[in-house]
């Protein structure tokens, strides 16, 4: 694994109190420094179920290097 980038698209709660606590749970679940794990936030401007607060979506990318 190379990298793992994450989005969380929420109305709330509030990502940033909690990043560096998911940083170092998904660095230890993949073996990898937390420096290869980065962790972002947005909203949904209100629209849909996210924006209703309803439910959250993440979406998360893995570069994976093969040898």
């Amino acid at each position: 694994v190379v990298n793992v980038d994450t989005v969380v698209v929420a109305e709330g709660p509030k990502i940033a109190p909690r990043a560096d606590e998911m940083k170092k749970n998904i660095s230890q679940s993949l073996s990898i420094s937390e420096n290869q794990v980065n962790i972002k936030a947005t909203t949904n401007e209100k629209i849909g179920f996210v924006g209703r607060e309803e439910g959250i979506v993440a979406y998360a990318v893995c570069l994976i290097e093969h040898d």
